[in-house]
């Protein structure tokens, strides 16, 4: 299939636009600046943009404006009612700034059937809609190693791929929603792997283990994971600082688990664990701890404990 587009990406034409400069939006915006990419954003809290204007990012008031200037526009914020206000109002959103065939891509962690929907609403404008959360961390976004998973027009997500490239690996998951629902896949097992180095670590210590000397016996085997490589100093240091907040896990794993609520069809599952690993987070969310890195879920272990 042919490319819907006049001409490819590139550094010196296509002009990208940025909204949600948070820990990850701001490590992927900088990438791509570094790359050589002239980059319009928006943030809610003008100050936080410092660090990517003295790099040559523009800073304007509005999404209307990053879309007006812009032939695509990214989005990292923090929850599907974010995106959709970001996107979708009507005086002040991107689809009323973008310009026929211009491109949103969503990297927020969101809901499969919203991503849908701006799908549509973006085909009504004459222009395109990729779903494309990313995993990976603070770290993954800094070095530009993230997954990136793409739901949406493949021609689209082809066409995007020398901006994906700056930023980690892309897959091609399928129609429009698809990328939402293998992130929400991805964040299961992220949350279960993050319960097991929790409860490990925990056991390894009432255990007498030394807890790095447990990490590096084990690491090597089949207990090895990125989640471990990602988390497991951390949480032995006692660095909670967030590259992701524990209460988007609670959001996160909510859509795996509350998904009766949008179901298409009967193919929902059946997921205890999912269920169990919200809770947990919720707990954190309850504790005042949901501005937590994600890797604090073991202090909740902790306190089960009595610690």
């Amino acid at each position: 299939m042919e490319s819907p587009f006049p001409e490819p990406i590139s550094p010196g034409k296509t002009r990208i636009g940025w909204i949600g400069i948070g820990v990850m939006g701001a490590a992927m915006a900088s990438r791509l600046l570094s790359a050589g990419y002239f980059i319009t954003i928006y943030a809610r809290s003008p100050s936080k943009a410092l660090p990517l204007q003295s790099k040559g990012a523009q800073l304007v008031d509005s999404p209307y404006k990053v879309a007006k200037c812009s032939d695509v526009v990214f989005t990292m914020v923090g929850h599907p009612s974010d995106v959709r206000s970001v996107v979708l109002d009507t005086d002040h959103g991107i689809l009323a700034g973008l310009n026929p065939g211009g491109v949103i891509v969503d990297t927020t962690t969101s809901s499969p059937a919203q991503a849908r929907e701006i799908f549509q609403a973006a085909k009504a404008k004459g222009c395109h809609s990729i779903d494309s959360p990313v995993s990976g961390g603070d770290l993954g976004a800094r070095d530009g190693k993230l997954a990136i998973f793409a739901g949406g027009d493949e021609v689209v997500v082809n066409w995007l791929s020398p901006l994906y490239e700056v930023m980690g690996k892309v897959t091609y998951m399928g129609k429009a929603g698809c990328g939402q629902s293998c992130k929400i896949a991805n964040q299961i097992v992220v949350g279960a792997n993050l319960l097991g180095l929790s409860e490990g670590l925990v056991f390894a210590e009432k255990a007498g283990l030394d807890e790095r000397t447990f990490l590096n016996a084990v690491r090597a085997g089949a207990a090895g994971t990125t989640v471990m490589e990602l988390f497991g100093g951390r949480m032995i240091d006692r660095d909670f600082k967030a590259g992701g907040f524990a209460e988007y896990m609670v959001k996160d794993m909510g859509m795996g688990v509350d998904v009766v609520e949008e179901s298409e069809d009967e193919r929902v599952p059946v997921l205890p664990g999912a269920a169990l690993g919200k809770q947990l987070f919720s707990g954190m969310v309850a504790n005042g701890d949901g501005k937590l890195g994600t890797q604090a879920l073991i202090t909740v272990i902790e306190r089960l404990n009595g610690k």
